[in-house]
C-alpha cells in the first residue's frame, strides 16, 4: 500500500515538473537569445531571420512587412530596424523586439516614402527616402522623426554617419553622385539647427553611374562606392572631397561595397555577380573572386574580423566566407531572396 502512494506521489511530482517546462519554455527560449546574432532579411518571405553566430542556426523569424530592404540594430542590440521599401510606395520601418523575437508597431514616415539605407548613431535611426529624396532621423526616445535634409538627389539610397554626428555620406543611384554632408557651426543670424546643432552644408561629388553600395574606411579617409551600371569603383578622399581613382572593376550590378575591420580588404557584391570581388585597399588591385552562386547583394561583416556573410538571393542563402582562407565554408537558410544583414550585439 505504501508503494502505490509514493508512486502516486511520485508520479504528480512528474506532471508539475513537466507541466512548469512547458510554461517556462517559451520564456526559456528568448533567455537563449545569443549575446551576438546576425540578422538577415528575406525580401520574399517578408521576414528577419535571427541567427546565431556562434553556431549559425536560425533561432527566429519575425514578419516585417513588405519588400524588406535594409536592416539596422540598435546600440544595445536590443532592437532591430527594417526599410519597408517598394521602390518608394512604402513608407515605414519596421521595428523588432530581438529579445522577445516579436515585431512592434512600424514607424510611419508620412511623405518620407521609400526608406531605404539605415544606419544607428548617437541613440538615433537615421534613414534614407528615395522618392523624397531626402535623408531623416528617427528619436527612439521621442517616437519622432527629429530631423529631414533634403538632397536634391535621384534615389538617394544608402547612407553613413560618423559617430559624432559631423558627416553624413549617401549615394544618389540615378544622379550619380555622392553626397558628402557636413555639420558646421550656425552662421550670424541663426540658421535651422541639425540634429546636434549647427547648419548642414552639402557636397556633391560626381562618381559613375549609378553609384550604390559604398563604405569608409574605418580610418575615415577615404569613400569607396560601387557604380551599379559602369562596373567601376570611385574612390573619394575624404579631405579634399575629391574622387582619386576610378577602378575599372568589372563590377556590373554591384549594390553593395564592404571595408574588412581591420581597414585591409573591400568586397564588393552584385545581384548579376557569380563572385565577391575582393580588393586590397591599399593598392587597390582585386586580390581574389569567390564564389557565392548566381548573384549576391547584402554584405556583414562579423566585428571580430574572422568572417563576412554574403546574401547569395538568387540562390537564397547566406553564404559564409572565412576572412582568413577567402573560402567559402558555410550557407545559412534565412528564407527567399535574402537582401539586407545587419549584426547585433546585446548589451
Amino acid at each position: 500500500m505504501e508503494c502505490r502512494v509514493e508512486a502516486t506521489k511520485m508520479k504528480k511530482i512528474r506532471l508539475t515538473l513537466l507541466g512548469l517546462t512547458a510554461f517556462l519554455a517559451p520564456a526559456l527560449l528568448v533567455a537563449q537569445t545569443p549575446k551576438e546574432a546576425l540578422l538577415a532579411l528575406s525580401k520574399r518571405d517578408h521576414t528577419l531571420a535571427i541567427v546565431d553566430s556562434s553556431n549559425l542556426k536560425v533561432l527566429a523569424k519575425i514578419p516585417v512587412g513588405n519588400d524588406p530592404h535594409e536592416v539596422i540594430a540598435s546600440s544595445d542590440g536590443k532592437t532591430a530596424y527594417v526599410s519597408n521599401y517598394g521602390g518608394g510606395l512604402y513608407n515605414t520601418l519596421t521595428v523588432v523586439d530581438l529579445v522577445a523575437q516579436k515585431a512592434l508597431p512600424a514607424i510611419d514616415l508620412g511623405a518620407l516614402k521609400g526608406p531605404h539605407g539605415l544606419t544607428f548613431i548617437g541613440g538615433k535611426v537615421w534613414f534614407t527616402a528615395e522618392a523624397a529624396k531626402a535623408i531623416g532621423s528617427y528619436d527612439p526616445a521621442s517616437q519622432k522623426i527629429d530631423w529631414i535634409l533634403g538632397t536634391g538627389q535621384n534615389r538617394t539610397h544608402m547612407i553613413w554617419v560618423s559617430s559624432y554626428l559631423k558627416h553624413i555620406f549617401t549615394t544618389n543611384v540615378s544622379s550619380g553622385t555622392v553626397s558628402m554632408i557636413e555639420r558646421t557651426p550656425p552662421r550670424t543670424g541663426g540658421g535651422r539647427p541639425g540634429p546636434a546643432g549647427g547648419d548642414w552644408d552639402q557636397t556633391l561629388v560626381k562618381v559613375g553611374n549609378g553609384s550604390e553600395g559604398f563604405d569608409v574606411s574605418p580610418d575615415g579617409k577615404e569613400i569607396w562606392v560601387a557604380n551599379a551600371q559602369d562596373g567601376t569603383i570611385s574612390i573619394i578622399d575624404v579631405a579634399s572631397k575629391k574622387v582619386t581613382d576610378t577602378l575599372n572593376a568589372n563590377v556590373q550590378s554591384a549594390n553593395r561595397l564592404k571595408f574588412t575591420p581591420d581597414g585591409a580588404r573591400v568586397f564588393v557584391a552584385g545581384l548579376r555577380m557569380e563572385s565577391v570581388g575582393v580588393f586590397d585597399a591599399l593598392t587597390h588591385k582585386e586580390l581574389k573572386e569567390i564564389k557565392v552562386g548566381h548573384g549576391a547583394a547584402g554584405i556583414q561583416m562579423q566585428p571580430d574580423g574572422s568572417r563576412v556573410f554574403i546574401a547569395s538571393s538568387p540562390d537564397n542563402y547566406v553564404s559564409v566566407i572565412d576572412l582568413k582562407s577567402l573560402e567559402v565554408t558555410g550557407r545559412i537558410d534565412v528564407g527567399i531572396e535574402p537582401d539586407g544583414l545587419a549584426w547585433a550585439v546585446r548589451q
